[in-house]
C-alpha cells in the first residue's frame, strides 16, 4: 500500500490565503465513507476566531472516503486499524506545506475522523492545542508520544450519543480508560441522540472553541 497523501486540491477552506494570515487553524476531520463537505457544513455555527480547513481523507472507500482500514480479525471477529500512524503523518505534512507559520492548531473530528484526531495529536502532542472528539474513539496500543501529551493533558471535548450503537462499547470503555490518563476531558453524553450530532452538543461545542480562543487574562 502507498504511502497515503492529503489532497491540496480538495480541502475546503473557510478563508482566502491573505484572511488566514496569523489566524490560528482549526481543522475538520469527517467521518468514514464521506467526505470534506461533511462537517464544513458547521462552519457557520463554529467561532470565528479560527481559519477552518476542512481535510478530505485519503483513502477511496464506497462513496466516500476513509482515514484507515478497518481489518476484521475472522478468527477473534477483533477489529484492526492499519495506517492510521501513516495518516496522521500525511495530515503532519500536509500542515507542514499549507500553513508552516501557523503557530494554533485545532482538531475537530466526527467517528473515524475523531479517531483520526486523537491518532494526530498523540503523533504530535507539542502541535495540537485541543481536540473536539465528536461520535470518536482512542485506537488501542501505545505512541511514542503518550508519555508527552499526559504530561501536557490537552483539552478533549468528547460527546457522543447514549443510544449510539455503531461505535462497540469496548471501544468506548478503551476511551474512557484512556482519555484521563493522557489528556483534560470534558465528557458529554447525550440522552436520544445516536450516531450524529445533536443542536445542543452543537451549541457545547461552540462554548467549547469559544473557550480556546478566549484571550488569556492579565
Amino acid at each position: 500500500m502507498s504511502d497515503p497523501r492529503i489532497d491540496d486540491e480538495a480541502v475546503l477552506w473557510s478563508a482566502s490565503a491573505a484572511d488566514r494570515e496569523g489566524r490560528p487553524l482549526l481543522l475538520l476531520l469527517h467521518g468514514y465513507n464521506s467526505n470534506e463537505g461533511d462537517l464544513f457544513g458547521l462552519a457557520p455555527y463554529l467561532p470565528l476566531e479560527p481559519a477552518i480547513a476542512s481535510l478530505r481523507a485519503p483513502l477511496r472507500v464506497d462513496y466516500g472516503f476513509a482515514w484507515f482500514p478497518r481489518v476484521v480479525d475472522e478468527r477473534t471477529d477483533e477489529v484492526g486499524f492499519e495506517g492510521a500512524v501513516r495518516t496522521a503523518e500525511a495530515i503532519l505534512e500536509w500542515l507542514d506545506r499549507a500553513a508552516p507559520g501557523v503557530t494554533s492548531v485545532g482538531l475537530l473530528g466526527f467517528s473515524q475522523g475523531a479517531a483520526m484526531a486523537l491518532e494526530l495529536v498523540r503523533r504530535a502532542p507539542d502541535r495540537v492545542d485541543f481536540v473536539v472528539n465528536l461520535a470518536g474513539f482512542a485506537l488501542g496500543g501505545e505512541r511514542e508520544g503518550d508519555e508527552r501529551m499526559s504530561q501536557l493533558a490537552p483539552p478533549i471535548f468528547w460527546g457522543r450519543g447514549a443510544d449510539d450503537e455503531v461505535i462497540p462499547a469496548r471501544m468506548i470503555e478503551h476511551t474512557q480508560m484512556w482519555l484521563p490518563a493522557h489528556a483534560t476531558v470534558d465528557e458529554r453524553i447525550y440522552e436520544g441522540v445516536a450516531h450524529s450530532v445533536s443542536d445542543r452538543e452543537l451549541a457545547d461545542v461552540a462554548a467549547f472553541l469559544r473557550a480556546r480562543y478566549a484571550p488569556t487574562a492579565a
